[in-house]
């Protein structure tokens, strides 16, 4: 025999709402945000892209340590609001996100540039030369 259900209107509307105004919650109440990166690699040289969408280029730290590369950057909420207007989504974020990864070769940093445009970072960064063993002829 098939289940009969009883139709209630009020739930169908629930059902309905339910979420319409809510939106996903991470812990802390942040949305998980990560920096994408491209990383290209030829023989003298390591080029790297990073997507920073809304972030000014002064608030963008890039740290180098032999092959460990370290980027940072803070968007700032903005203060001004207009009287009589109230914000009904938001799903920008605000707040600081980092991103470190390794290279397979260190990075000379005396010679390294970065470049930010149109949210994208670029970092050229210079592979160190590396020493070629010598053999010592003995006397």
């Amino acid at each position: 025999m098939a289940n009969i259900a009883r139709f209630d209107p009020a739930d169908a509307l629930d059902d309905l709402f339910r979420g319409f105004w809510m939106r996903p919650v991470r812990p802390g109440g942040q949305q998980e945000v990560q920096i994408k990166l491209e990383v290209k690699e030829d023989d003298k040289a390591y080029t790297i892209h990073a997507e920073m969408p809304g972030v000014n280029k002064e608030d963008i730290q890039v740290t180098i340590d032999g092959g460990q590369v370290s980027i940072s950057a803070e968007t700032k909420k903005e203060k001004e609001v207009k009287e009589g207007t109230r914000v009904l989504r938001s799903e920008r974020y605000y707040g600081k996100v980092s991103r470190s990864f390794a290279l397979g070769q260190d990075v000379d940093e005396s010679k390294s540039e970065a470049h930010y445009k149109d949210g994208v970072l670029e970092l050229s960064l210079p592979k160190k030369t590396v020493s070629k063993t010598r053999k010592l002829t003995i006397s």
